[in-house]
């Protein structure tokens, strides 16, 4: 069993006024996949290197499979890591490179060879074992450092943005085979990226960070369906969340939000905030529009028509707020025309305007 427990990690460098890991807990189950997300600066790199050995906390503890690694060096944690510069060595074959850490290890020959032969065989490697790292694409290095990683049988994989050197095309390939991969071997995997689609479609939990936090911890499209905060919202999905302004009224036994003038059905259990200010978040994507005026729905103005290809993306203008809207690929509308949108109560989700975070509503 390898299951990994992170408790009030803290770090703070010298110079900086602010922790890069700021009391930071995190549990993750054996043979789970756990995406550490969030913007450049936001801390996950820090935690992942001091789960690594790579950085000292200050304080906190990092336990592995029961044994307490926090100041244990690299070498003594069993961990194997991937870095994003795919870091091979340029004067060894592939076979070497991929044999390295078996090596160092003191593991026999012939088990080493059987080893080697069984990642190459899982990555499709093999017809490139006897080549240099100056011979192989992006691609064919980063399932190099794969390779490598996966063949020692350490405790925790770590995954430090193994595919942001990659290009979309490849990036995209990669995804699926490292995601089929690592369901394969069954080893625990902690994996930083600021890439929400990797961490959407790779992580069985996603932990989103920010300014050396953990804001949110939950399954991917728990995550991206319900938000903790505006950041979470705002930081997931493409285009993000749509966030609006408006106030809480009650009356007849019927809850509405004010929206400046256009008033939206919400759902009751909004109704002990009557008379309070609230912030409205709605994805893109579950808004329906339409240019007839539909029982239900509100009259917008086109500000910008962009078409993506699988979809179009339109800015209307709603209640004079902006709000971007994804519409099927095949509808189309201009600049000044005038939409009707149509806006789900049961996929509004709702904020404190202060904090940020999301109102704990009645069951």
């Amino acid at each position: 069993m390898t299951d990994v427990s992170i408790s009030r990690l803290c770090k703070t460098y010298p110079g900086q006024g602010t922790p890069a890991s700021d009391d930071v807990s995190l549990d993750i189950a054996d043979g789970e996949f756990l995406v550490l997300l969030g913007p450049s600066g936001c801390g996950k790199t820090t935690l992942m290197r001091m789960v690594a050995g790579l950085e000292l906390a200050d304080s906190g503890r990092v336990i592995v499979g029961g044994r307490d690694i926090t100041y244990l060096p690299p070498r003594e944690r069993n961990l194997s890591m991937v870095f994003q510069s795919y870091a091979v060595f340029p004067h060894r074959t592939v076979a070497d490179n991929i044999a390295f850490g078996l090596r160092m290890r003191g593991v026999d020959r012939e088990v080493v060879a059987r080893k080697v032969a069984w990642a190459a065989d899982l990555l499709q490697l093999g017809p490139y074992l006897q080549r240099y790292p100056a011979q192989l694409s992006g691609g064919q290095r980063q399932r190099v450092a794969v390779a490598r990683a996966i063949v020692v049988d350490a405790d925790l994989l770590l995954m430090d943005e193994p595919l942001s050197n990659l290009d979309a095309l490849l990036r995209l390939s990669f995804r699926a085979e490292l995601k089929k991969l690592v369901s394969e071997i069954g080893t625990t995997t902690l994996y930083v990226t600021h890439d929400q689609v990797e961490a959407l479609s790779l992580g069985d939990r996603v932990a989103v960070m920010r300014d050396g936090r953990i804001i949110q911890c939950d399954q991917p499209m728990t995550v991206y369906d319900d938000p903790a905060t505006e950041f979470v919202g705002s930081f997931l999905g493409s285009p993000p969340m749509n966030f609006l302004s408006g106030r809480v009224h009650g009356s007849n036994g019927s809850t509405q939000v004010d929206l400046g003038g256009l008033h939206l059905p919400a759902p009751s259990r909004l109704a002990s905030y009557a008379g309070r200010e609230v912030r409205l978040g709605v994805r893109p994507e579950t808004i329906a529009v339409s240019r007839e005026g539909d029982p239900g729905a509100s009259p917008s103005t086109v500000s910008v028509f962009e078409p993506l290809g699988s979809a179009v993306l339109i800015t209307a203008e709603l209640a004079g707020q902006e709000l971007k809207v994804a519409a099927p690929a095949s509808f189309r509308a201009s600049p000044g025309e005038r939409l009707w949108l149509t806006l789900a109560p049961e996929r509004m989700r709702w904020y404190d305007p202060e904090t940020g975070s999301a109102l704990e509503l009645a069951p």
